[in-house]
């Protein structure tokens, strides 16, 4: 008996939290998909291609980024490099301005973690390094919101 109704308690607390879990959507036919995808690529490529236009397109005006940069001189990270939407927007029009930051050849490997009616994750593999982004659906359209990252240390 005992064991009856340890296994009936055990079915009933994986019924109730599987009614409280939500199911990520990643199927890349899906339209969120595709809205999250576009706003990690309309980033990168707003610097990559110095058109800060996509940078406003695809990243909200209350941004919080916060980043690690590796220097190589002294061998450490510099940290908490924080930045909002306006002073990357002023980097988008400036980063690649010469093309030597970044190429055709550059990466910008996009991974797409998590996505929910109105939340999202995903990553990106950049010139600079590492990106993990955590997006928000807003009035039917995905926006990057916060952004951590790091540099690569090579």
């Amino acid at each position: 008996m005992k064991k009856l109704f340890s296994t009936f308690c055990l079915i009933s607390f994986i019924a109730v939290s599987a009614s409280f879990a939500q199911t990520p959507v990643l199927p890349e036919y899906n339209d969120d998909y595709q809205g999250v995808q576009s706003a990690i690529l309309d980033y990168v490529e707003g610097l990559y291609l110095v058109e800060p236009s996509r940078i406003e397109k695809s990243v909200h005006k209350e941004l919080r980024k916060r980043g690690y940069w590796f220097d190589e001189k002294e061998n450490d990270y510099r940290d908490n490099m924080d930045m909002n939407f306006m002073e990357l927007k002023d980097l988008a029009a400036t980063w690649n301005k010469d093309g030597k930051q970044a190429n055709e050849f550059s990466p910008k490997e996009i991974e797409i973690y998590d996505i929910h009616d109105k939340t999202a994750t995903g990553k990106l593999v950049a010139e600079w390094g590492i990106d993990y982004f955590h997006l928000a659906k807003i009035d039917g359209k995905w926006w990057i919101m916060n952004v951590l990252w790091q540099s690569h240390n090579n």
